[in-house]
């Protein structure tokens, strides 16, 4: 792939978890308790149990986005240490298809489920 494309791509893919995590940081910050309210003692427990979900559910949302941008912040370090786009298992070229579909890839399709440790 086109080391310019490749930027243009996980530029914009940065762009857009930088998006998602201010709506998962307002998110969560919604869904915490507030401690004027009555607390879960006073509370139905089916409103109780909503709160909870909620709360996991927020905290979920900005776990993975943290992880989705921390993953397009490596490619675009590998991007500028020239590694971009081998596989980080077999250093094999990684195919354009996949880099296209998932700019952030570090391995190929072989060893796309094999765990990278660096």
């Amino acid at each position: 792939m086109n080391p310019d494309h490749a930027r243009e791509l996980l530029t914009a893919e940065l762009t857009e978890l930088d998006e998602r995590a201010r709506f998962a940081a307002e998110t969560r910050e919604q869904a915490s308790a507030d401690p004027n309210e009555e607390g879960a003692l006073g509370q139905h427990p089916g409103d109780y149990g909503t709160e909870v979900t909620t709360t996991m559910e927020s905290e979920l949302l900005v776990d993975t986005v943290g992880d989705q941008r921390r993953r397009v912040v490596e490619a675009l370090q590998r991007l500028d240490a020239g590694t971009y786009g081998r596989c980080a298992v077999c250093q094999r070229p990684i195919d354009d298809e996949r880099l296209e579909a998932r700019p952030e890839a570090e391995t190929c399709r072989e060893h796309a489920d094999t765990p990278v440790i660096v």
